[in-house]
């Protein structure tokens, strides 16, 4: 089993929970997101992000609006529905639980010698 699949499998777990954190506060259009993830290490392509976005806006928890850019085309910026909101807010409840149950466990076991 190779570690990297492993990681790869981690990361995509917890993408669209970290989408929806980087846009709880304020709009953003894709560089800006792929930016913020990328700074936070979680790496993540522009293919596997549109049709993240496009699923997310489709379960009505996104909308989006276009924007003009004064260095391009263009922007279009994504942003929260109230059940987005709510979506998000649950989220970060279950892994508030998620993550104090995977330290309880994974802090109290001592390595096998």
């Amino acid at each position: 089993m190779k570690i990297e699949n492993t990681k790869a499998q981690m990361r995509k777990g917890v993408l669209e929970f970290c989408i929806l954190s980087i846009l709880a506060d304020e709009d953003a259009y894709v560089a800006e997101i792929l930016g913020t993830l990328k700074d936070a290490k979680l790496l993540v392509v522009e293919g596997t992000i549109y049709p993240l976005l496009t699923r997310l806006k489709n379960a009505g928890l996104l909308n989006y609006r276009w924007e003009e850019s004064t260095s391009g085309p263009p922007r279009k910026y994504y942003g929260l529905t109230e059940t987005g909101q709510l979506f998000l807010n649950e989220l970060n409840t279950t892994w508030s639980e998620l993550q104090n149950a995977v330290n309880l466990v994974t802090k109290t076991k001592t390595p096998k010698k």
